[in-house]
């Protein structure tokens, strides 16, 4: 074991930089370059070979290295072929939206009650149907209709005040007169 030790010792001493420089001339990069070698050594050294001595353990960190270029390459070349099918730029906006909106999300929940707030996370986040909710919350179906439909108008006027506003103004109230019949 100690031999496999003073082997490594030495590669990275002795052979470290050049083995850099080729990673160099296929990366074109030396940080990458860098780590090639550091995934190439990685791979050599994991498995138990006959390694005679740095210059043999050399040439097996070469074709490493060499093998898993080619491997990245013909990955992100694939990659570079299926991303425009995957995400255009059109899907792929920033998250500042997402995450504004969530936290707009949150205090709007935060201001229901915990019972309307429950089956309005129940209903919309959970996908439950009301009779599940009415099952999972011990309430009636029409309780929990009246929740979510309480519920939801306070969302809606935490979330769209200008529209919620304008929405209850072409709201036409009409009154009916019911007489009992005696």
């Amino acid at each position: 074991m100690s031999e496999w030790r003073e082997l490594i010792d030495e590669v990275a001493r002795t052979r470290h930089g050049s083995l850099v420089g080729y990673g160099v001339l296929l990366t074109a990069s030396r940080p990458a370059a860098e780590d090639l070698v550091q995934d190439a050594m990685v791979k050599v050294f994991s498995r138990v070979r006959t390694v005679p001595n740095a210059a043999a353990a050399d040439q097996y960190i070469r074709r490493a290295m060499l093998t898993i270029f080619l491997d990245q390459t013909r990955r992100n070349s694939n990659w570079r072929r299926l991303r425009p099918v995957i995400a255009t730029a059109d899907a792929v906006a920033g998250h500042a939206d997402a995450v504004a909106n969530a936290q707009d999300v949150r205090e709007a929940l935060a201001a229901l009650s915990p019972r309307e707030r429950a089956c309005v996370v129940l209903r919309h986040f959970d996908d439950l149907t009301v009779p599940q909710i009415a099952e999972r919350t011990g309430l009636a179906a029409g309780t929990v209709k009246r929740y979510l439909s309480d519920g939801m108008k306070k969302m809606g006027a935490e979330l769209a005040p200008e529209e919620h506003e304008e929405h209850l103004e072409h709201i036409q109230v009409s009154v009916v007169e019911v007489r009992s019949r005696s």
